[in-house]
């Protein structure tokens, strides 16, 4: 951590420059003497990925910007936000705490919050942002996390865990196993010190995968924002033994969609099927990820339109969990189906049919985009149809 990047003519600079082309300032010889083009470059590249992710950080002046690479590795401040609305207490333990992020945010909720880090610089990055942000019950240690734990005769009332998804030789990992630290391990060591853990995972992790490799899970937060999952959140509490609830969250810039159900909810559900009606509906990814299938039909009383097609239709449109569409038409998907519709430009999607949206796009000469939407699709029968819609 270079502190003369704090000063203010360094700081006027990024200011000035933070919209200007980052290879121009690169190749510039530094106005500053204790501070390179290279580490300008990497606070105004930095600082920029923050203006949507961290508008918290972005908008605080004296803020230092690690490298790029740990910002797109860090929780949102719209997921960090949410993490916080989990935990209650008065003490918190962030046993990979990184930049910090998730550790600011549950320090609005935790009375004490103690930030571990391994890597020193990031360490001293995290220690002075938090300063900055006038965020005075944090307490943080360059230390390894578990280390610190082992070491510790403290109790807290929740740990949380945000481990690397990246092995130093297998490279980026989807096993619980390979993520360093590998939490499986060290079930022992951490509910001698907390009855409650909360584990940050990557999206791609399988559930079932998940569930066998871990202890007492009582809750799983699917979270999702704009329809992109982002985050699965995996509460843990000392004993339990029951079925975990499902959560599905949904973050949207106008609303919170949620579901929440139980994977014998689901297996206890039937779905009823149909042709297409009058609208259609296609869950979020966050349900999707769920494996939310049948049940979903089942609550909202609505017809699928094949087992292993995840969409749904009804005569009478409903507030859903997901985005709703009013058919226009449905044919049978034959080459000369598409110049019927007349359309040049539309959404395109697939669902449980055997060509790819790219060849599809390609051999029709549709491009994207536009206000129609086009749904390639196998139904009940067995037979592959188009649907066109517009949004409802």
């Amino acid at each position: 951590m270079n502190k003369n990047i704090l000063n203010t003519g360094v700081q006027s600079f990024i200011e000035e420059n933070i919209n200007a082309d980052i290879m121009s300032v690169l190749l510039k010889k530094s106005k500053f003497d204790a501070v390179s083009s290279k580490e300008i470059a990497e606070q105004i590249a930095s600082k920029k990925k923050c203006k949507n992710k961290l508008p918290v950080w972005y908008n605080t002046p004296q803020i230092y910007y690690p490298n790029k690479l740990n910002i797109e590795q860090t929780s949102s401040e719209e997921t960090a936000k949410y993490k916080a609305n989990l935990v209650t207490g008065n003490t918190l333990l962030d046993l990979t705490g990184g930049l910090g992020i998730d550790s600011y945010f549950f320090s609005t909720k935790i009375e004490r919050v103690f930030h571990c880090e391994i890597d020193s610089n990031l360490s001293l990055i995290a220690q002075h942002n938090f300063a900055v942000l006038n965020q005075k019950n944090i307490t943080s240690f360059n230390v390894n996390g578990l280390e610190y734990l082992k070491d510790s005769e403290s109790k807290f009332d929740w740990i949380y865990v945000d481990p690397s998804r990246r092995h130093e030789t297998k490279g980026k990992v989807a096993f619980l196993e390979d993520y360093t630290p590998d939490i499986t391990a060290y079930f022992d060591l951490l509910f001698n010190s907390t009855e409650n853990v909360l584990l940050k995972t990557a999206p791609l992790l399988d559930l079932s995968a998940g569930l066998s490799s871990l202890k007492f899970v009582k809750e799983i937060h699917i979270v999702a924002v704009n329809n992109e999952v982002k985050e699965l959140l995996w509460v843990l509490k000392k004993g339990f033994l029951d079925n975990p609830i499902i959560k599905t969250i949904h973050l949207k810039k106008a609303k919170i969609e949620t579901f929440n159900f139980k994977r014998t909810d689901e297996e206890a559900s039937n779905s009823d099927f149909s042709e297409p009606l009058k609208y259609l509906y296609e869950p979020n990814v966050a349900l999707l990820k769920g494996g939310c299938f049948k049940l979903i039909g089942e609550h909202f009383k609505l017809f699928k339109l094949h087992q292993h097609t995840h969409l749904y239709t009804s005569n009478e449109l409903i507030d859903f969990p997901g985005r709703r569409f009013l058919i226009v038409n449905c044919l049978p998907y034959q080459k000369t189906t598409i110049k019927k519709f007349g359309l040049l430009q539309a959404n395109v999607a697939t669902r449980n049919f055997p060509q790819s949206v790219a060849s599809i796009r390609k051999k029709h000469k549709i491009k994207d985009g536009g206000e129609q939407y086009l749904f390639f699709f196998k139904n009940h029968l067995e037979k592959y149809q188009i649907l066109h819609c517009i949004k409802a």
